[in-house]
């Protein structure tokens, strides 16, 4: 592997943007090309930060060493897989993809020829930080709410694809406990995708995570209560705060940590690093994303199931 690794972007759209500024910026990495079927988009991310835009996925793949998916969900399997088939390690935005049979090709790909898969769920960064990843007890209940107003971002997929899973990663990521039940209501958009979903998924511990999302609220809230066995966690993800009445000793200043500033970065270096060898595997992987997307999909069963 080369020891500057050429970042490529597939999509320049405002998550493509953010992350060619992070190769850009990473010691050990430049940003050398976008990829957009609008050229014109392609060359506004690109071109200020030094690399060349792209509109041929061919060419552009042989332009890097490296290939960050940010195009829209509907389209992550497609790049993702023309990109492994080209030999470039690949960092995915959430979800993966948006079935599962299209993520475990994903991950069957990497697995065959060897190649890392990262996959974009930077909430884990501030959940590290905070010292939420090494809590030793099982939790007995989470209660997660995200809700922000409308955007034409990821119009593509459904409210649960694109915001409840953010909290269906966190859940899966404390409990060693495997889901069993989904239940769930929304409401349709315009689009006819949810944009309003509640769900309560039981786990084979007694466990219980209910997730409310809304993509169609008048303002931003982003919140989750953590209840253990000793104590509850209250966290305000807007504020960047949180209240701990358990005895473990979680960090208060998270927000200050390098990683919770800029949890795309730290999210961005860790897959670098391991493409690099230098660390054992990215900081989300294929599996870890793939079991967040086939609970975030029996959500939307469950939605159906209730409509």
């Amino acid at each position: 592997m080369a020891e500057v690794l050429r970042g490529g972007v597939i999509g320049a759209g405002v998550f493509g943007g953010y992350h060619a500024r992070q190769y850009a910026r990473l010691p050990g990495a430049v940003l050398s090309a976008v990829f957009d079927r609008h050229p014109e988009r392609a060359a506004q991310v690109a071109v200020p930060l030094g690399g060349r835009a792209f509109h041929e996925l061919d060419a552009f793949l042989e332009a890097v060493d490296v290939v960050t998916i940010a195009s829209p969900a509907t389209c992550h399997a497609e790049h993702a897989l023309a990109a492994l088939a080209a030999g470039k390690p690949v960092y995915v935005e959430k979800p993966i993809a948006v079935s599962v049979a299209e993520a475990e090709k994903i991950r069957s790909t990497a697995a065959a020829k060897g190649l890392v898969v990262a996959c974009g769920h930077q909430e884990r960064v501030v959940f590290r930080a905070m010292g939420l990843l090494d809590v030793p007890e099982q939790p007995v209940l989470l209660e997660a709410l995200r809700h922000g107003p409308p955007s034409e971002r990821s119009q593509d997929v459904s409210a649960v694809l694109d915001l409840m899973i953010h909290d269906i990663d966190l859940a899966l990521a404390i409990t060693t406990a495997e889901p069993v039940t989904a239940e769930g209501e929304g409401r349709l958009g315009a689009s006819g995708a949810w944009d309003v979903a509640r769900a309560e998924v039981s786990f084979e511990s007694g466990f219980t995570a209910l997730f409310d999302v809304s993509r169609m609220a008048e303002g931003r809230r982003r919140t989750m209560r953590v209840v253990y066995p000793s104590g509850e966690v209250e966290i305000d993800f807007v504020a960047r705060t949180f209240r701990n009445t358990t005895p473990f000793a979680l960090n208060p200043d998270f927000a200050d940590t390098p990683a919770a500033a800029d949890p795309l970065g730290a999210s961005v270096e860790a897959f670098l690093q391991a493409v690099r060898g230098e660390a054992p595997r990215p900081f989300v992987t294929a599996e870890e994303a793939i079991r967040a997307l086939d609970l975030a999909i029996a959500v939307e069963q469950a939605l159906e199931d209730a409509a």
